[in-house]
């Protein structure tokens, strides 16, 4: 028989128990039931009233087709609204959808990670005139995680299914499970909004949140210069010339995957690119028995692929790209020590600051203030060195980058103190103390 157990001074204790788990949050459900997917001028028009005489902000959220579509068009719009319960609309089934954006009118858009969804919206005539956007409330609340999934289950506590997350939404018709999956993405938005209200006044984060959420109305996604660049792999490659073949690659599949809507990897992968440029064959032949060189798209466009490599091996020097690209911002910060000790000072001097108060403050030093605003302002900083002038041409500066005024105000001070530690010569680092002779052998 087992002893009982005692504590220290001997007297019998009860064995710890191992405490129970929490139980799992309970999975999210439709409230109202799955509608009928409105693909009609009838069943819009019908959506549009509802909508238009419900009351309060209205959910939105957009299924793409990423990873099977060239294009970013939404190929389902979900819309949530008190009164009007959920709609699911069908985008390709209409020319415009201008009847939705007027029963919309001054309304507040609730939506989730608000810059993956603007432009596919705008594409179809949905543009907000005033929105609140979840993940960057959350993002300004200090909140690690800022999923969808995992604020609902955090504020709410309920979960939610994303079995479907990668879905090929263009597929039609879109099965039933999708659906409900779509429609559970609005099912909460508006109570979640007003959960990260209250959270927002009562941090003092409100009017920066507002004044994000306005600056959001006016997104346009960044162009990226020299795209090809981010080909994965293509920093293995070694001359300009396997340079100008992944270039020159790239450029021939995206014009393929542009003119097929699909997405580029499914002609040829990023790999086979990269092995066709490394080894870079001299014939349709020899190419099709490049080791890597493979998907669905390599022997039947092999043609196309042969006739860019002859290209390529023809172009002169002066054609061939450079091995870094091209850039109108300051260079990288790893090379400003060798290139410009007092601006490294100054950009080190900043990093360190912004991260002290972005972590006084709970937010990501990112959202504090973007990290190419910081560079440039490191890099070519205002000339004058008098402190309260500095401060006030640094504000200007960051206004002009597209810094927001609640930004501007937090940041100038940290800001203006690393322009003027960088201007300091570093101090000289003591010699080492001398060591004592050593006692002379016996």
């Amino acid at each position: 028989m087992d002893e009982a157990a005692t504590d220290d001074k001997g007297t019998d204790v009860e064995p710890a128990e191992t405490p129970e788990p929490p139980p799992p949050a309970p999975l999210l459900v439709l409230r109202d039931g799955l509608t009928d997917i409105v693909d009609t001028a009838e069943g819009l028009a019908e959506a549009c009233a509802a909508l238009a005489a419900a009351t309060g902000p209205v959910a939105i959220d957009a299924e793409r087709a990423s990873g099977y579509r060239y294009s970013a068009r939404a190929y389902l719009i979900q819309l949530r609204r008190e009164g009007a319960g959920t709609w699911l609309i069908d985008p390709i089934a209409f020319d415009d959808l201008a009847p939705l954006q007027e029963a919309l009118a001054g309304t507040e858009w609730i939506l989730h990670a608000a810059t993956q969804d603007l432009v596919c919206l705008r594409e179809v005539g949905l543009v907000p005139t005033a929105l609140f956007d979840t993940e960057l409330a959350g993002r300004l609340l200090g909140y690690p995680r800022v999923g969808l999934a995992t604020l609902v289950e955090t504020l709410l506590g309920q979960r939610m299914r994303k079995e479907h997350s990668a879905a090929d939404w263009s597929t039609r018709p879109l099965p039933r499970p999708w659906l409900e999956y779509a429609a559970l993405d609005v099912e909460v938005l508006t109570e979640l909004r007003e959960h990260m209200v209250d959270e927002l006044e009562k941090a003092g984060k409100a009017e920066w949140a507002r004044q994000e959420f306005e600056h959001l109305l006016g997104f346009e996604p960044a162009i990226r210069q020299e795209a090809w660049r981010r080909t994965s792999g293509v920093h293995r490659l070694r001359g300009r010339r396997s340079l100008a073949a992944a270039k020159a690659l790239w450029e021939a599949r995206d014009e393929i995957a542009a003119r097929r809507d699909v997405t580029p990897g499914r002609i040829i992968p990023d790999s086979a690119l990269v092995a066709a440029a490394t080894a870079l064959p001299t014939d349709r032949a020899a190419l099709l028995q490049t080791q890597g060189f493979h998907g669905r798209g390599a022997e039947r466009y092999s043609r196309t692929w042969a006739e860019v490599l002859d290209a390529v091996r023809k172009m002169s020097e002066d054609e061939l790209p450079t091995r870094t690209p091209r850039t109108d911002g300051p260079p990288h910060p790893r090379t400003w020590a060798d290139r410009d000790p007092v601006a490294d000072r100054r950009f080190k001097a900043a990093r360190s600051s912004m991260l002290t108060l972005a972590e006084d403050l709970g937010l990501p030093v990112e959202n504090l203030l973007s990290p190419d605003y910081v560079r440039r302002a490191m890099w070519e900083p205002p000339a004058t060195r008098e402190p309260a002038q500095l401060a006030d041409e640094l504000r200007e500066q960051l206004r002009a980058y597209g810094a927001r005024d609640w930004q501007v105000q937090l940041v100038t001070g940290a800001l203006t103190g690393a322009v003027l530690i960088g201007d300091r010569e570093p101090e000289p680092e003591p010699a080492p103390a001398p060591q004592p002779e050593s006692a002379p052998e016996q």
